[in-house]
């Protein structure tokens, strides 16, 4: 080989992966097109997420909200766990307490996770929910409200939802959890005991398949019962609706990094003798923020899966999309649009959420556009759950001109200094008297009716 060959070489190599860096960039981020396959589209959507989850790890933005709610628990955990107590224990089922924790706590924490519980279950204990009196009760109430209005307002973030739950809905929705939740998990944990302990399941284990199966069964069910949980808090927590199939995605990831962090954690605190010759007693206490750290940054991970694989459209080369006016006077011609033609062709109201789910554009410019026609009075909430959109009037009333100065307005307050330029303001007041009159008085009934056969976005039936 010459020596020409020995420096080309190596620079080939370098233009050829670049080459397929480029490659894969345009494929990863080009507009999705209707001739693919099924398999390729959901090849190309799983790939998405995973760049975009892995992206806000790097970014810090979920790292931030899981630093956070240790914190958040550290305050919150006991009287959680005195309130959840006090309703078990009126049911005679508090013992089954300190198995939970067992596996929430104690095993990643290893042989220091029995002290860990040991001291919780005493702060727990003495914690008389009964001798409180009434301030004492709404303090512990607003204690564990406050931590799961913090977790709230961490999926909301992952979601890119602007608005929390009302005052109302959060005591509502919040403590019929709280109250409900563990005396319905507790109820479902005895009777499955109580059914394998019966002489009936023991017989039917002794033969072999069953006995195999009892096995298998066993060894998943920490996996099966932690998925469950968590694809639960995935559709339950955030303020909009979740897909029950996403948020089993979700769960399913966030569940098996769980467990596999379990036995990860707990191999590095058996070999983790050093944090106890450098922090002596305070070791335990280390190890335990460290693990609530990883549980809540794990859970988060699995919210951002669940929320990039229902809106993988919406996924682009950065996290937050920069602001364009071009790009927010098309979202908002398209969502009118969409509501305009279903309520026209008596179809009813149109979802928000399906309608997220075939822009193309980031959630932030939908939501800015909805709350602005929503202030204006172009569009109305409707729909048991707030998650559909309907005309505010009648669409014979509703002018092109005006829906256009509502997309185009400003909220804020405009600076002087660009209001006392007269040239600029000249030429503004030029370009808007050109479109204004180009568009006469031609009303949003009007357009639909002329555009019937062209929507800007697939309907309802082909979501």
């Amino acid at each position: 080989m010459s020596e020409s060959d020995h420096k080309t070489h190596p620079e080939s190599i370098a233009k050829k992966v670049e080459n397929g860096l480029r490659t894969l960039d345009r494929w990863l981020w080009q507009v999705e097109t209707a001739h693919r396959s099924k398999l390729h589209q959901r090849f190309w959507h799983l790939s998405r997420v995973i760049v975009a989850v892995v992206r806000d790890l790097v970014r810090g933005d979920i790292t931030l909200h899981a630093m956070s709610l240790v914190y958040t628990t550290l305050l919150s955990l006991v009287p959680f766990l005195a309130l959840s107590f006090s309703v078990l224990k009126g049911f005679g089922v508090h013992n089954q307490l300190e198995p939970i924790l067992d596996h929430m706590l104690a095993a990643p924490l290893g042989e220091r996770g029995p002290i860990v519980v040991e001291n919780i279950l005493s702060f727990v204990d003495n914690i008389k929910v009964g001798v409180l009196g009434s301030v004492g009760l709404g303090v512990l109430i607003y204690t564990v409200i406050s931590l799961i209005q913090k977790i709230e307002r961490s999926f909301n973030e992952i979601w890119r939802v602007s608005e929390s739950r009302s005052l109302a809905q959060r005591f509502s929705s919040y403590l019929s959890v709280i109250m409900i939740g563990p005396l319905v998990v507790f109820s479902a944990m005895g009777a499955t005991a109580a059914l394998i302990n019966s002489s009936t399941m023991q017989h039917l284990i002794e033969f072999a398949p069953l006995g195999w199966l009892y096995g298998f069964l066993s060894s998943t069910v920490p996996y099966l019962v932690i998925i469950g949980l968590f694809t639960f808090l995935y559709t339950f927590i955030p303020n909009t609706r979740v897909k029950l199939a996403h948020a089993f995605l979700g769960g399913v990831v966030a569940g098996v990094i769980w467990q596999t962090t379990i036995f990860g954690f707990t191999l590095f605190v058996s070999s983790s003798t050093k944090y106890t010759a450098i922090y002596s007693g305070f070791a335990v206490g280390i190890l335990l923020l460290i693990w609530l750290y990883l549980a809540w940054l794990i859970l988060l991970v699995g919210a951002a899966v669940a929320f990039y694989s229902q809106h993988a459209q919406q996924i682009t080369r950065s996290r937050v999309n920069l602001p364009s006016a071009r790009i927010d006077e098309l979202t908002g011609l398209a969502i009118m649009h969409k509501v305009a033609c279903n309520f026209d062709r008596d179809e009813g109201s149109t979802s928000i959420a399906k309608m997220e789910s075939n822009l193309s554009v980031g959630p932030q410019e939908i939501q800015r556009m909805i709350h602005k026609m929503l202030k204006h009075d172009l569009v109305m909430i409707s729909g048991s759950d707030a998650n559909r959109l309907v005309p505010a009037r009648s669409l014979d009333h509703i002018t092109l001109r005006e829906v256009l100065q509502v997309l185009r307005r400003h909220e804020g307050v405009v600076p002087s200094s660009l209001l006392g330029n007269s040239p600029v303001t000249a030429l503004e007041a030029r370009i808007e008297s050109g479109l204004y009159a180009e568009l006469g008085e031609q009303t949003v009934a009007d357009w639909i009716r002329a555009t019937a056969e062209q929507p800007l976005i697939a309907p309802d039936a082909a979501e």
